[in-house]
């Protein structure tokens, strides 16, 4: 009797080291233009804090920012930063507010499926606003064979192709738009999710990424890592410095490097349109969105323990997935932004 109440008590023991050991879930939500790297990095953290388990759902980063405020999850993820009347809302709601940590750096890209052209296409401020206001119709509108001299662009109608729902990928491109076109800024504006003038809506970078490879004549905005892995067309747009720029590591870093200078300290910057001859016009930094106060500290010491893992190590997975490291400017600045969630 005594041996099976020892044994008893070393499997009671056991199972209590097990449940203390066993995993703390995190649940996020927001933006799929990050979602490969986050995806990467969950995986590379867990591997490393088995005990903990993040749970991210790629819904667009409306999305993100309802379930944060909400409440129905415990960090959000954003491509557009929240609006003063969205912090004002989240504010309101819990009594504290939510803080911006850039992540990393990405870029949409203008995407196309032409048949029977396979050349990397230029595309200018003028050409990407005229096919998203409905004025440019046809592929060999002057405003597009122009910057393509010499490639035979077809008359077929083009097949404008965008997000759906509340999305950062779309915020990022508006942002862009209302830049460079004040017609698109009047009539339209920049925004998570606007009145289209024309086009298809799909839902997610993975919807809009497919729709463009199965319709032949479209053209869309995608994440450019998107492009990449689905072996996707996409094109140079002309920055405001007038050179036709690839989106890249080094043209993303480009975008970037006035911002880091100057970044503000709730980390709410646009560098659409950015300055400078080798930027990319259409990158962006994106953001996770985490509460200033979590009741349960387990939580909030998980989170914080993921931020900073990060911007340190985590950065270094950032080149192969064609994201491109934040500045080393920001990462300083957001290690001691993280004192301010408690």
């Amino acid at each position: 009797m005594k041996r099976i109440t020892g044994l008893l008590l070393v499997v009671l023991a056991v199972a209590g080291v097990l449940c203390a050991d066993s995993a703390l879930s995190i649940t996020g939500a927001g933006a799929t233009f990050p979602y490969p790297m986050y995806s990467k990095w969950f995986d590379e953290y867990h591997k490393k804090n088995v005990h903990l388990e993040i749970n991210y759902q790629s819904i667009g980063s409306g999305g993100g920012i309802k379930q944060v405020t909400e409440g129905t999850v415990d960090f959000g993820a954003t491509d557009g930063p929240m609006n003063d009347d969205q912090l004002k809302a989240f504010q309101d709601k819990h009594g504290f507010g939510i803080l911006h940590f850039p992540t990393v750096l990405g870029a949409d890209v203008p995407s196309y499926n032409i048949p029977g052209v396979s050349a990397e296409l230029n595309f200018t401020p003028e050409a990407i606003s005229g096919i998203f206001l409905g004025k440019i119709t046809k592929w060999n509108d002057p405003a597009i064979a122009g910057a393509n001299k010499g490639v035979s662009l077809p008359a077929n109608d083009i097949v404008v192709v965008h997000r759906s729902e509340g999305s950062g990928t779309t915020y990022i491109w508006t942002d862009y738009l209302s830049k460079i076109s004040d017609e698109w800024k009047t009539k339209v504006g920049k925004g998570a999710s606007v009145n289209w003038p024309v086009g298809l809506g799909q839902k997610g970078n993975e919807g809009v990424a497919g729709m463009i490879k199965q319709t032949p004549n479209s053209f869309g905005y995608i994440e450019l890592v998107y492009a990449i892995q689905n072996n996707m067309a996409y094109g140079r747009v002309k920055n405001s410095s007038g050179a036709f720029i690839k989106a890249d590591l080094a043209s993303l870093t480009a975008a970037a490097a006035a911002a880091a200078k100057n970044m503000p300290d709730d980390f709410r910057v646009s560098i659409t349109d950015a300055p400078g001859k080798t930027a990319y016009p259409i990158s962006s930094f994106t953001w996770l969105l985490v509460p200033a106060k979590f009741s349960d500290a387990t939580k909030r010491d998980a989170i914080k323990g993921f931020v900073k893992w990060m911007l340190a190590d985590g950065q270094n997975y950032t080149e192969a997935l064609s994201y491109a490291k934040l500045p080393k400017e920001v990462v300083a600045k957001e290690m001691k932004a993280l004192n301010n969630v408690q």
